[in-house]
């Protein structure tokens, strides 16, 4: 499929003008987006993805079409695992509800420009060396094998970014709305928000040196890795409020990316074989092997994302997860909430608290064993109750 510039050039607009449409309609004012909201466009970015892959079925063949959303639906999976990390770093920063949605847009603008400049050289490598076939099974392999720990994942990832952040981007201790910079006693220094900002950046990157082997692993078409990539990722800050309180419940999401990743990974070593000239292997000569078809990768693809969603979300063990990280976030953003903020906002937030705990004390004890830092976690609850106490006898003085 030779696209023609005209081509490229509509596509790059109207990916800029859904962006610029993003930040103006709703997220350059400040607020939480109800799920209604969430649902509705989350469904139709998913829609215009479906829609434009039609397109380029109708346009290249059933061949790029089925590259194409096997390549948006791995890259679909792996950016909602990038999630899990986005909700870490956003907690470990505890930006206000309201501002989140700033902090995910621009994670999603510095992804897709650091996704373009892989693929582009991804694209130059593959075209120039045919061995990096080898290396991008390579490092699919190994991500695949990090994958079978997830908690580890995500663990080095947050830890890693949200340190070099602190450390080289000193900054004040209180955010200004959604400000990067602020006047503290007499001088201008830099708010959370650009600490949040550098940590969500610099995990994009590292998201992007394995997402690009993935769906370089189903086509090496540029155009078709440019938009399935791109429609990933648009949509993805709606998907966050969406799900955000059953992320904690995929715990088996991290098993399934690892099959999927090491299944395109041995399709990439067996592409390699068979454009092979490297001189070590078989004299330079390709070496006839059979090679996993992209139907074939795609139905895979399907398949194993169904069943570990399905076991994730009739798991006991995801429903006592969940109940858990619930009753900790629910907690957290409570104690978090401003001395002003409406009591009515409070009872909301409050209530979500108090159901949970009441969940997780009917929980075996196998499953309570998945809180932890216990002491912590019940000081924290403490400390909710406390707080909703004294906002209580506060709205009743008045």
């Amino acid at each position: 499929m030779d696209v023609p510039n005209i081509v490229w050039i509509l596509t790059v607009a109207g990916i800029m003008a859904l962006l610029a449409f993003d930040f103006f309609f709703h997220v350059r004012k400040a607020h939480t987006p109800k799920l209604k909201e969430s649902a509705i466009w989350s469904a139709i970015y998913v829609g215009i993805a479906l829609l434009f892959g039609l397109g380029v079925w109708m346009a290249g063949g059933s061949t790029l079409g089925t590259e194409y959303f096997a390549g948006y639906v791995t890259e679909k999976a792996l950016s909602v695992d990038n999630l899990f990390v986005f909700l870490v770093i956003i907690a470990s920063f505890r930006v206000p509800r309201k501002d989140q949605q700033k902090v995910l847009l621009f994670g999603i603008v510095f992804s897709l420009l650091a996704r373009t400049g892989f693929i582009f050289l991804g694209a130059a490598l593959i075209n120039s060396f045919a061995w990096v076939f080898y290396i991008f099974g390579l490092i699919l392999l190994i991500t695949a094998g990090n994958l079978l720990t997830p908690d580890s994942h995500v663990t080095a990832s947050e830890g890693l970014v949200v340190r070099l952040a602190r450390r080289l981007l000193p900054a004040s201790e209180h955010y200004d709305g959604d400000k990067l910079f602020t006047v503290e006693n007499g001088k201008r220094v830099l708010t959370p928000m650009l600490l949040v900002m550098a940590a969500i950046g610099g995990t994009d990157i590292l998201f992007a040196l394995d997402s690009i082997p993935a769906i370089f692993g189903l086509t090496q078409n540029v155009y078709i890795v440019f938009t399935a990539t791109v429609f990933s990722l648009l949509g993805l800050r709606q998907l966050y409020f969406l799900i955000d309180e059953l992320l904690d419940r995929l715990i088996f999401l991290s098993y399934g990316l690892a099959a999927i990743l090491g299944l395109i990974g041995v399709k990439l070593f067996l592409h390699a074989l068979h454009e092979n000239n490297l001189p070590f292997i078989n004299d330079g000569e390709p070496v006839p092997v059979v090679e996993i078809s992209t139907a074939t990768s795609l139905g895979v693809i399907l398949g194993v994302l169904t069943a570990t969603i399905l076991a994730s979300v009739l798991s006991p063990k995801g429903k006592a997860k969940h109940m858990v990280a619930g009753a900790k976030r629910h907690a957290t953003e409570y104690v978090d909430l401003n001395y002003e903020t409406d009591i009515s906002e409070r009872e909301v937030i409050f209530n979500k608290m108090v159901r949970e705990e009441a969940e997780l004390k009917k929980l075996p004890e196998k499953y309570k064993r998945l809180i932890r830092d216990e002491t912590e976690f019940m000081n924290l609850l403490r400390q909710a109750h406390a707080e909703h106490d004294q906002a209580l006898e506060r709205a009743n003085g008045r």
